[in-house]
């Protein structure tokens, strides 16, 4: 089965050389994760973290080295990423996939970046725990898996909603997105503790919006994609 509508996506904005090489930092050592880790979860503390961009530009690098990729916006309380980028047209998301609205070839687009396809999060839900915890989310996982190298998930703040530990019980592995100088150890460690317990591995954290030219990026357990002082793109 493929994809039967088709997004025009505009990226906005650049990226500075270092938060680039960064990102593909990140996908390198996402690939050395071995090939038995295809479903990823990003999530963070809290919102406006940049957790968001990070997804998106992490499934585009993908992408861009020739992975058949599926971004998932499973965000289906408070999506922002439909702000993000200039789309086309619009289109129904994951929340009226999982709801019974439609049909998964109509939630299920293919866009102009070559390699990449993507399920947006559609409509807010009353019931988002109920969806994303459900059966039906489970089989969409299993459905589409086949088709693609990687299915990049990006999901609400587990800081604030437990939705993101559902998800993770569904995925191979989950990435924890940290804004420097903003999200304290104490709550880093809870999230950590509650991604533990969906029994998903853990495959690192991003430090993001480190000021590049003053510190780069963290090697050691930390892959950074810091967007410098000029940045301001926002979960």
């Amino acid at each position: 089965m493929e994809p039967e509508v088709e997004l025009v996506i505009v990226r906005t904005g650049t990226f500075e050389f270092k938060v680039q090489e960064a990102y593909n930092a990140l996908r390198t050592n996402l690939q050395f994760c071995g090939s038995d880790v295809q479903v990823i979860t990003l999530t963070s503390c809290l919102p406006n973290e940049g957790k968001s961009t990070v997804s998106f530009q992490l499934a585009t690098s993908l992408a861009e080295a020739g992975k058949h990729v599926l971004f998932i916006d499973a965000d289906i309380r408070k999506s922002t990423l439909a702000g993000k980028f200039r789309i086309n047209k619009e289109v129904p998301g994951l929340s009226h996939y999982l709801s019974g609205q439609n049909k998964l070839e109509e939630v299920w687009c293919k866009t102009n970046i070559e390699n990449l396809d993507v399920i947006l999060a559609g409509a807010v839900a009353p019931n988002p725990s109920e969806l994303l915890g459900g059966v039906v989310f489970e089989t969409l996982i299993e459905t589409v898996k086949p088709e693609y190298d990687y299915l990049i998930i990006d999901s609400p703040p587990l800081g604030s909603v437990i939705d993101s530990a559902l998800i993770a019980q569904k995925s191979n592995g989950a990435i924890l997105v940290i804004e420097a100088g903003t999200t304290s150890y104490k709550l880093a460690q809870k999230v950590k503790e509650q991604l533990e317990k969906s029994g998903c591995r853990i495959l690192g954290a991003i430090l993001n919006k480190v000021e590049a030219d003053r510190h780069g990026y963290y090697v050691k357990g930390y892959y950074g994609s810091g967007y410098g002082e000029t940045q301001s793109e926002k979960e």
